[in-house]
């Protein structure tokens, strides 16, 4: 019988931001308030827990996400601190979809920004319960009620504060809690650790009370045992306030909204309060639901339900791997059952049987070897040898398929080449090991140049991959310049005959087929998406999946400029077969043949990657850069205000963009910020063609 424990006290949460939002130094208070650690880690002088690679202290932001523990007032919490640069958002993408909930950290003074949106996209896919810390609340220009309009205007949310911030600026001293009317201090002197709790100020009661009212009023709207109470004009404790937003917030019908500064150690300890009040264990996730091992994925008859209980079959989602120098560490969410090192488990996507050689609870880059994992742990094995990022492990007698994580496209590659020949196997070997543990990084071997190319979401992304092949994997390496990672498509239908028929006196080839290729946008992984239509032709199941992987193989390829075909349907609408002289291998080829020939016919389009781009600058500064964005190619969708800063939404192409950073530094003294993210892919105007492919 499995070990029973009370996972109603266990919470996994992830803490994710736009960039410098101060998401790290949230999580770093968080781990001293509870005992976790006995001094506060720093993100300026690099001595942060979370932060622990040398490439995070040496720039001073989060790559990697990285899992802690901590107590808080007989609870557990496991918290993710994720990174907060665009070119990793896909880190974010993995912990989000194994998580529970998530403490959004918005900057007090930027408020909603390009990332803190795409975050959020990312939190609503997974339907995420979340609470937002609205942080930096100290800083010029601070404005905690601006912020909350923003996330009701920029993000849809529904914002329900629970905080009244006690001054703004340099004047930020505590915060009023809303729901026990009480104003809550923190101690400069002692770093924050005591929280002094004092009655609302006189002067600040008036308004403390209309937002209370704001906030009960929200509740009894939704609440139905707040609600009698409400309109009997009864008291209304803060204990069934509290019950009332939890029951809110697990419905995904409200955000509750917190403030402080965790730099000066304001709000942290009442956003761990909230943190343990307010967002779901596991048990209230209730049900986890995968499909039979087989079947297509979303296909409800196929459907398969575990709850989160010990004693269910196990099973657990695989959702980062990292390169260890004593063996691969896999982090799994363990969804239900209890996992051991007895026996065996299966990778059920794969089809394939692992063994767990240890388990281990991490606390960053340390680590705590535990017996057995139960349903709601987040932990670390050691000794799986076929899994990857996306995969489910499963009792073999009860398997389970969980829905894999979706990943962006890489929109940027660069040319890397080892120092020596001697250095070329380890090359390969690097760069397989990263694209383990990354799946946003991928890399080829271009035959024509002799180069292998890595390619990635932008160019922070593969510096930071080459400063690890350099510093982790000590391999000395020469990198080229980053080139835009370009795609085609078909620019019509076409239907063709493919055709690849070879008589030479002995055994010959023969596949006949038709195909019909169409413009077509799709999610799948190599945006192709194959089809089989054949009206009573008998066509064995070997020569299908030839023609498919021959139709995959040539997009991969492209058509005229040697970039990946992607957004196009291929049907096979007829075969015809030879007893003897058909195979596998003249099907593929064949099918091959025939994807060229319809995009000869219908014509091909070369894409290009378009990226989404917010450039915050101020107003002196706004001609110069609307001026620059135009040079670009840029196409400006919007403008707004940021208290004394102008806000340009844009979208503009990848290939106009390498150097933005210094020439934006240059034409507004350092005092303009961007970033930008993967939008897109669009048509290249015709008359670059030339300039770009020599086409």
């Amino acid at each position: 019988m499995a070990k029973q424990r009370d996972i109603t006290k266990l919470r996994n949460i992830g803490v994710v931001a736009h960039i410098d939002a101060g998401k790290t130094t949230v999580t770093e208070r968080v781990l001293y308030y509870t005992g976790r650690e006995h001094r506060m880690g720093d993100v300026d002088d690099g001595s942060t827990v979370t932060d622990y690679l040398p490439a995070e202290r040496a720039r001073g932001i989060t790559i990697t996400s990285a899992a802690v523990t901590c107590p808080w007032k007989g609870y557990e919490i496991n918290i993710v601190d994720t990174p907060g640069h665009v070119d990793f958002t896909a880190e974010v993408e993995r912990c989000l979809r194994v998580l529970d909930g998530a403490v959004i950290v918005f900057c007090g003074c930027s408020g909603v920004e390009a990332q803190s949106e795409t975050v959020w996209r990312q939190a609503d896919r997974y339907d995420i319960p979340r609470i937002a810390f609205i942080n930096k609340l100290d800083r010029m220009g601070a404005d905690f009620d601006r912020v909350v309009e923003e996330m009701r205007t920029k993000l849809g949310a529904s914002p329900l504060p629970l905080h009244m911030p006690v001054g703004l600026e340099d004047d930020h001293r505590g915060l009023i809690d809303l729901i026990g009317m009480k104003q809550l201090t923190f101690p400069a002197e002692e770093l924050g650790a005591r929280v002094e709790i004092s009655d609302v100020p006189p002067q600040m009661l008036e308004e403390a009370e209309a937002r209370r009212e704001i906030l009960v009023e929200a509740v009894a709207g939704e609440v139905d045992a707040v609600a009698e109470k409400y309109l009997a004009n009864e008291e209304i404790t803060p204990e069934e306030i509290i019950a009332g937003v939890r029951e809110m917030t697990l419905a995904n019908t409200v955000t509750p909204v917190l403030c402080g500064s965790a730099l000066n150690h304001i709000g942290v300890q009442p956003l761990l309060d909230a943190i343990r009040d307010l967002l779901p264990s596991p048990r209230d996730v209730h049900v986890t639901r995968g499909f039979k091992p087989g079947s297509k994925e979303n296909d409800p008859e196929a459907e398969e339900v575990r709850k989160n209980y010990p004693d269910q079959p196990m099973s657990a989602y695989a959702f980062k791997i990292i390169a260890d120098r004593y063996g691969d560490l896999t982090f799994v969410r363990v969804y239900s059952g209890t996992l051991s090192k007895k026996g065996r488990i299966e990778n059920t996507r794969q089809d394939r049987k692992e063994k767990v050689r240890g388990i281990f609870r991490m606390y960053a880059d340390s680590r705590e070897q535990i017996d057995e994992a139960y349903a709601g742990d987040i932990v670390a094995l050691q000794g799986l040898k076929f899994t990857v990022t996306g995969d489910t492990l499963s009792d073999p007698e009860h398997p389970i398929v969980y829905e894999q994580i979706p990943f962006p496209d890489t929109v940027i590659s660069m040319a890397v080449e080892p120092k020596t020949a001697a250095d070329e196997e380890k090359l390969v070997d690097t760069l397989g090991i990263l694209s383990k543990e990354d799946p946003t990084f991928n890399y080829r071997f271009d035959s024509e140049t002799g180069q292998h190319l890595m390619s990635g979401m932008g160019e922070l992304h593969l510096q930071v991959l080459v400063d690890r092949m350099l510093a982790d994997f000590v391999l000395p390496v020469s990198v080229g310049s980053p080139r835009v990672s370009y795609r085609e498509t078909i620019a019509g239908e076409a239907e063709v005959e493919g055709r690849f028929v070879q008589q030479t006196g002995g055994h010959g080839q023969f596949a006949v087929l038709k195909l019909r290729v169409e413009h077509f946008p799709n999610s799948e992984p190599d945006h192709v998406v194959f089809e089989e239509a054949l009206r009573g032709v008998a066509f064995p199941k070997e020569y299908l999946q030839a023609v498919e992987q021959g139709v995959r193989d040539a997009a991969s390829g492209g058509h005229i400029a040697g970039y990946p075909l992607i957004n196009i349907k291929v049907t096979l609408t007829d075969a015809k077969t030879h007893e003897v002289d058909s195979s596998g291998y003249a099907f593929s080829g064949a099918a091959s043949r025939g994807l060229h020939e319809a995009c000869e016919a219908a014509g091909v389009q070369i894409l290009e990657p378009i990226m989404r781009l917010e450039v915050v600058t101020p107003d002196e500064f706004f001609g110069s850069v609307v001026k620059d964005l135009a040079a670009r190619r840029a196409e400006v969708t919007g403008q707004s205000l940021r208290g004394h800063l102008r806000v340009i939404d844009a979208k503009a192409p990848l290939a106009k963009m390498f150097g933005y950073s210094t020439d934006l530094r240059s034409m507004s003294t350092g005092r303009a910020t961007y970033t930008m993210e993967p939008a897109e892919y669009r048509e290249i105007p015709k008359q670059q063609y030339s300039q770009i492919f020599g086409l």
